[in-house]
């Protein structure tokens, strides 16, 4: 079974020339995703795919006994890209279970950590990362062809960003070197600063609680983030219309190139940014405040809305194995039957869960990865869905701009499109973008979306402060509400990690974790073949795609691949952890100066 329909292919085939084809880890990103396929270059394109990881996540298994108020600081380390948003989401799993409901400004805080968030990590990522695959020096290794066309194609956003060529574009981004890459990093710095303060600390935040937080809510804290803010505008106005720029031209010059990546429309969006006059964390008020979020949470099929309901969204969650490197628990009690609305829970439900490793030889007919298959079971169809989410921005833009629900001053969603205003900053007039809903969930379109949900974060932040600072003025400084920890409870949290869908599910007993499964956005993009036979996104958007890299096997650098791999923002630490084994040891030795001579 596979999750996207075949793609067109020529009527006239040439006999295949099939190579087999690895990049393990892959670069750029947390060393520990593999990527085997088999390619045939008689006919460019990529005829199999896999995803391996060759690590084993462990905090499910170490997290039972803990004491559930530690969560949010043990998950934290999860990562050290996200680990705010582990927090985030674990504190609203936690509140949930405790029943309490943070002060306003507590909110609005949390909101502009994570909006400051956003912006730092996608801007690193997107132009420090990302797009070395689209950079002159790459591109000039794989399509030199496509780069003389680029030096003769005038920029249509020229007069906004300053570049008067596509391949001056490229030229921009070249890493260390190009003038966008350089900037890039200084936008990161400040909207790292602005992150801190909000939440203490990056990536773990050390103000961040369950009841609320324990930043002091002074107005030069708000004035401080206020400066930052206005400080990056230019540079995110401007970002949009660069990668539109180069975007369309791929499409506009390599006819066809909307088959990189592209999958079934099947996305994930879990909602974010809490509305305080709604949220009140309550089960049984989930979709109401799940849907006064300001990323509006739904489930995109074919391109059409399924739900926007956190509480169908839970209960349609299906841990299934596949060809992961685990034993079953299905005969296991499961700890809980039935959610408080009274609807039966799934034994493959996270709440029920229980992780038991079985290392193992790597098997591609067998099991071959340490991630499992997070599938979303669709009842209208009876399917198991391979949700992905779209790197994140994508899925967010899509699930918002359909359900047509956020109304600010500053972000409005359309039904089909989301429309962004920011205002004045320093060199350039306030400005409303447009992302509008694309025709194909594909390589382009996913990082394509990624600037503009820096642009939606930007904004957001400035309504969130004006909500702040509306409150400080008037008196109403409170950022804690006090609680109990109950005998025994059950909780779910739902966000947006940077990447995509994430969400914590907690189950207390004599005041402990008795269990707590936190599911971020890797698990869901980066599974392998589940229980069905349906392989997981990164495998299903490369698998079939064509080849325009003009290199043949033997200088092949597979940039349509990892442009692919590369648009969903991989983050394997969320997915994996070291697995030692009974009795082993791991000694690790840092060196900084390792190397400082060679040369």
């Amino acid at each position: 079974m596979t999750a996207t329909d075949d793609r067109a292919r020529p009527a006239e085939r040439k006999p295949a020339q099939i190579v087999d084809m690895s990049w393990d880890p892959i670069t750029r990103i947390i060393g520990n995703l593999g990527i085997y396929t088999k390619i045939d270059f008689a006919n460019r394109e990529v005829v199999e795919c896999r995803s391996t990881s060759s690590l084993f996540r462990g905090y499910s298994v170490f997290m039972k006994g803990k004491d559930p108020r530690d969560a949010g600081f043990i998950t934290s380390r999860i990562c050290g890209i996200c680990g705010d948003n582990h927090t985030t989401c674990s504190n609203y799993a936690q509140q949930m279970a405790y029943g309490v409901k943070p002060p306003p400004l507590a909110e609005h805080i949390v909101n502009l950590g994570e909006a400051a968030e956003y912006m730092f990590d996608h801007t690193i990522f997107q132009d420090n990362l990302v797009f070395v695959d689209f950079c002159e020096a790459m591109v000039k290794a794989t399509n030199p062809g496509l780069l003389a066309r680029a030096e003769r194609t005038g920029a249509p956003h020229a007069a906004l960003h300053g570049y008067r060529t596509i391949a001056d574009v490229m030229r921009a981004f070249n890493p260390f070197e190009g003038e966008v890459y350089k900037q890039a990093l200084k936008v990161s710095r400040v909207t790292r600063e602005m992150f801190c303060l909000m939440e203490g600390r990056h990536v773990h935040p050390s103000t961040l609680y369950p009841g609320g937080v324990g930043t002091m809510p002074e107005p030069t804290v708000f004035t401080d983030y206020l400066s930052r803010l206005l400080k990056v505008l230019d540079f995110v106005k401007q970002a949009v219309a660069m990668n539109d720029d180069v975007f369309d031209f791929f499409y506009e010059a390599l006819p066809g190139y909307e088959e990189v990546g592209r999958r079934r429309i099947l996305l994930g969006c879990w909602g974010a940014w809490q509305n305080s006059d709604v949220c009140d964390y309550r089960y049984e008020t989930m979709d109401e405040w799940g849907r006064a979020m300001f990323v509006t949470p739904g489930v995109v099929v074919d391109g059409e809305l399924r739900t926007n309901s956190l509480v169908d969204i839970n209960l349609g969650m299906r841990i299934l194995l596949g060809s992961s490197f685990y034993e079953d628990w299905a005969a296991e009690q499961p700890f809980v039957t039935h959610d408080p609305l009274g609807n039966p829970v799934d034994m493959r439900h996270p709440w029920n869960q229980t992780t038991v490793p079985a290392p193992q030889k790597r098997d591609f007919d067998g099991n071959y990865s340490w991630v499992m298959s997070p599938r979303w079971y669709d009842r209208t169809s009876g399917e198991h869905l391979a949700l992905d989410t779209g790197g994140g921005p994508l899925a967010r833009l899509w699930s918002t701009a359909l359900n047509g629900l956020v109304d600010t001053d500053y972000v409005k969603a359309t039904g089909h499109s989301v429309r962004i205003t920011l205002p004045k900053s320093e060199k350039l007039p306030e400005t409303t973008l447009e992302w509008r809903i694309p025709r194909w969930s594909n390589t382009i379109e996913r990082d394509r979306a990624r600037p503009y949900f820096v642009a939606y974060a930007a904004a957001m932040a400035f309504s969130f402060l004006e909500r702040a600072q509306r409150l400080v003025r008037g008196g109403d400084v409170r950022v804690f509400e006090d609680f109990d920890v109950p005998d025994e409870a059950i909780g779910c949290g739902f966000h947006e990690a940077v990447r995509g869908v994430l969400s914590h599910h907690l189950v207390i007993k004599d005041r402990k974790i008795a269990n707590y499964h936190p599911y971020p956005p890797t698990p869901w993009n980066a599974s392998p073949r589940d229980s069905f036979g349906t392989p997981g996104p990164y495998e299903d958007a490369v698998q079939g795609q064509p080849i325009f890299e003009e290199n043949g096997p033997d200088d092949f650098k597979g940039v349509d691949i990892m442009r692919t791999v590369r648009s969903f923002d991989p983050c394997l630490p969320c997915g994996v952890h070291m697995y030692l084994g009974k009795g082993n040891t791991l000694v690790a030795t840092h060196s900084p100066t390792f190397g400082a001579s060679h040369g």
